[in-house]
C-alpha cells in the first residue's frame, strides 16, 4: 500500500480523505489544511491525523493528494515533488500555464509521477461510450450548474468548462487551430456563463457552453461523426449511440430508413451501451496508485492537465 497524505480538507478534500481511507491501495497517513479551525474540526469528527505543516505531511508520505484552492497548487506541488513524492493534483492543474509547465518539468527532473483530477474521464457514461467515438467532426457540450459560492474565485471556464475541454482533447486527435468565446459576469467578479467555439486543424469543431447560475443541473456531451451520433449524459450516467448503415436487401418492416435527395438510403440503428456504476473519484485515485506501482502512464497525465488549462486560457483570453 502507498502512504498518502491529503493537502486541503474542504468539501472535495473530505471526500478524498474518506475514499483514501477506504482504498485497499493506499494507507491514509493524514492531512493538512491551513484553515486551523476547519482542520481541527475534521480531525476531531473523522479521526484523521492532522499534521502541523505541509512539510511535516510531505515527509511522512509517498503520495501527496493536492485538493487545495487552485492558487496554491503550484507551491504545494513544488514542495511535494522536491521531496520525491508522487502528486495527484485536482483540476485545474495550476493557476497559469507557466506554473503547469513548471510542475511538469519538476516532475520529470525528480522522476515522480503526477495525475490531474479530471474526474469526468472516469465517468461511467463516458467510459461506456468512448470506445465508439471515432474521429468526431462536431461536438457540443452543455455543463450547467445551480449557483454555489464555492469555486467562484475563478472563471466558470476553469471551474466547469475545463472538464469538457479535457474530454474533447482526449478524443480529438488534432491540434487546436482557433478559439472564439464570450463570457458574462452575472453574480461573480469573473464570468459565470461562457460559450466557446474551438476549431481544430483536422476540421473538427467543438461548441461548449458552461453556466454556474442555472436553474437546473446538466452535463451533456454530443459527438457527431461519419455515420454515427453519440450522446453522453454525464449527470444521469447514460449513453446512446445512433448509427447509420446501408440498408440491407430485406430490411425489417419496422426499420427506420432515411433517403437523401440523391436516392441513397440509410438505416438507423439505436444502441444504449451498458453503463457500469462506479465511484469515479475512487477510480481516478486508484488508477494513479496502479500507475505508480506498475510504472505506467497515468490516465490523465500532467501534460493532459496542462493542455486542458492552455485551451481554457485561450477561451478566457478570447472574452
Amino acid at each position: 500500500m502507498l502512504k498518502v497524505g491529503v493537502l486541503g480538507a474542504g468539501h472535495l478534500g473530505k471526500i478524498h480523505l474518506r475514499l483514501l481511507e477506504q482504498s485497499k491501495k493506499y494507507e491514509l497517513v493524514g492531512f493538512y489544511d491551513q484553515d486551523t479551525l476547519n482542520a481541527e474540526k475534521v480531525a476531531e469528527e473523522f479521526g484523521y491525523k492532522l499534521f502541523a505543516s505541509i512539510d511535516d505531511l510531505i515527509d511522512a508520505v509517498e503520495v501527496v493528494d493536492i485538493v487545495t484552492p487552485t492558487l496554491s497548487h503550484f507551491e504545494c506541488a513544488k514542495k511535494a515533488i522536491k521531496k520525491g513524492c508522487h502528486i495527484f493534483i485536482e483540476k485545474p492543474i495550476a493557476k497559469t500555464v507557466l506554473e503547469a509547465e513548471a510542475i511538469r518539468t519538476l516532475a520529470s527532473q525528480y522522476h515522480v509521477k503526477g495525475q490531474v483530477g479530471h474526474v469526468e474521464r472516469f465517468n461511467p457514461a463516458f467510459i461506456a461510450a468512448k470506445g465508439m467515438i471515432d474521429n468526431p467532426m462536431f461536438i457540443e457540450t452543455h455543463r450547467l450548474a445551480e449557483f454555489n459560492p464555492r469555486g467562484t474565485d475563478v472563471p466558470v471556464v476553469l471551474d466547469l468548462m475545463i472538464h469538457d475541454i479535457d474530454i474533447i482533447l482526449s478524443v480529438v486527435k488534432s491540434k487546436v487551430k482557433n478559439v472564439h468565446a464570450s463570457g458574462i459576469s452575472v453574480i461573480s467578479d469573473t464570468p459565470d456563463i461562457a460559450n466557446a467555439r474551438i476549431e481544430f486543424e483536422n476540421g473538427c469543431v467543438a461548441n461548449l457552453t458552461a453556466s454556474r447560475i442555472s436553474m437546473k443541473n446538466m452535463r451533456k456531451s454530443r459527438f457527431f461523426q461519419k455515420d454515427a451520433y453519440i450522446s453522453v449524459d454525464l449527470l444521469e450516467k447514460k449513453a446512446e449511440v445512433v448509427r447509420m448503415k446501408d440498408v440491407p436487401e430485406n430490411p425489417d418492416e419496422f426499420a427506420m430508413i432515411l433517403q437523401n435527395a440523391e436516392g441513397v438510403k440509410k438505416q438507423i440503428y439505436f444502441d444504449n451501451p451498458e453503463v457500469e456504476n462506479n465511484n469515479a473519484i475512487l477510480d481516478e485515485l486508484e488508477t494513479f496508485a496502479d500507475a505508480i506501482i506498475n510504472n505506467t502512464e497515468p490516465v490523465v497525465t500532467l501534460r493532459n492537465g496542462t493542455d486542458a488549462l492552455r485551451v481554457a486560457q485561450m477561451v478566457i483570453d478570447s472574452f
